[in-house]
């Protein structure tokens, strides 16, 4: 949260107590990361919230009434506040699935579409938990996933709000109507049609821990090895059977190991020689994919693959294509150490 005296002007109550204030408020950066990025869909979006949220509460840490409300409350609230006012007159974010049924393998990808159009993927680093209980923390685990958040997107920005603070952060009813100014029986009634339409998406969370286990961390290793040797039929063996394959921007997606397979043998070979680095993204592993596209060869960023696995299967790879704005957002070098 440097920065904050610069762009707030005046120091409130003094210079130490303004660096005190800030210090204060940084230890909730990470859960409201977290809380943003659910509600905005994007990485990049929920920095900007998160920032404008700790920078109008140091402007007011003088005038915070501890007696009235309590910090983490209180910081909720602003950021609900600031949230909502960005996706006011917004067009949800989403998913190529989300966008229309899946296309064949050989088809054109189409032209692409810009980067307000995506659920964008959220290093697992940027999300620090907002509890410590294990069945919280596998329910905070398991609503970061891609599909869960696009299904969130589907949600009226205060329906989504009410859903996030109750069923995510456990919230009561009665806290929630009060961040939001409203009753208990509203926010019950937004929870209910909330929770109504995320089934219908199959979205709801399960609040299932989903541990990377040995098997889970072989099959992913096997992953990696089999696409920088680029062996497509290794590679496809690790999928399931409905596996999902997508490339944002584009709305291009494939359905099924074979459409998958397909593809992947008709490519023009771009992929061939790729280095894959382990990441944590989404609550999923991921991969940051450099390809050997630079000069003499040179492995280059290409893009960041989120991998979902389910039952011993992959059951989806979602690439990103945008490794220029991802890769730093990662922390991740312009080259894969050798």
């Amino acid at each position: 949260m440097t920065g904050l005296a610069e762009r707030g002007g005046a120091v409130p109550g003094g210079q130490a107590e303004g660096a005190a204030a800030e210090r204060r408020l940084a230890r909730y950066r990470g859960e409201l990361s977290g809380y943003c990025y659910r509600m905005l869909g994007s990485a990049f979006e929920a920095d900007d919230a998160v920032q404008e949220t700790l920078l109008r509460a140091w402007r007011s840490a003088d005038r915070f009434d501890e007696t009235r409300s309590t910090l983490r409350s209180w910081l909720y609230t602003i950021a609900t506040n600031v949230c909502l006012d960005m996706l006011r007159g917004r067009r949800r974010r989403a998913r190529p699935m989300d966008l229309g049924p899946a296309s064949w393998a050989g088809t054109p990808l189409g032209a692409p579409l810009p980067e307000s159009a995506w659920v964008e993927p959220v290093p697992d680093t940027r999300l620090a938990p907002g509890s410590s209980d294990p069945a919280e923390l596998a329910v905070q685990h398991e609503t970061v996933r891609l599909a869960f958040v696009a299904a969130l997107q589907h949600l009226p920005p205060r329906q989504r709000a009410v859903l996030i603070l109750r069923e995510v952060l456990c919230w009561t009813a009665a806290e929630v109507a009060e961040l939001l100014g409203t009753t208990v029986a509203s926010v019950n009634s937004a929870l209910q049609r909330a929770r109504a339409t995320l089934e219908a998406k199959r979205a709801a969370p399960s609040g299932t821990p989903r541990p990377a286990d040995r098997a889970q961390q072989d099959l992913l290793a096997r992953y990696a090895e089999a696409f920088e040797r680029y062996d497509v039929e290794a590679l496809v063996s690790l999928l399931h059977e409905d596996a999902t394959m997508s490339m944002p921007p584009f709305r291009w997606w494939l359905r099924g190991r074979e459409e998958v397979r397909r593809a992947l043998l008709g490519a023009d070979g771009t992929c061939r020689g790729s280095r894959l680095v382990p990441v944590a993204a989404n609550g999923a592993r991921a991969f940051a994919q450099y390809n050997a596209t630079g000069p003499g060869g040179a492995h280059e960023p290409w893009a960041l693959v989120v991998v979902e696995v389910s039952d011993g299967r992959i059951t989806g790879t979602t690439s990103f294509l945008d490794a220029k704005r991802l890769f730093p957002l990662f922390d991740l070098p312009p080259h894969p150490e050798l």
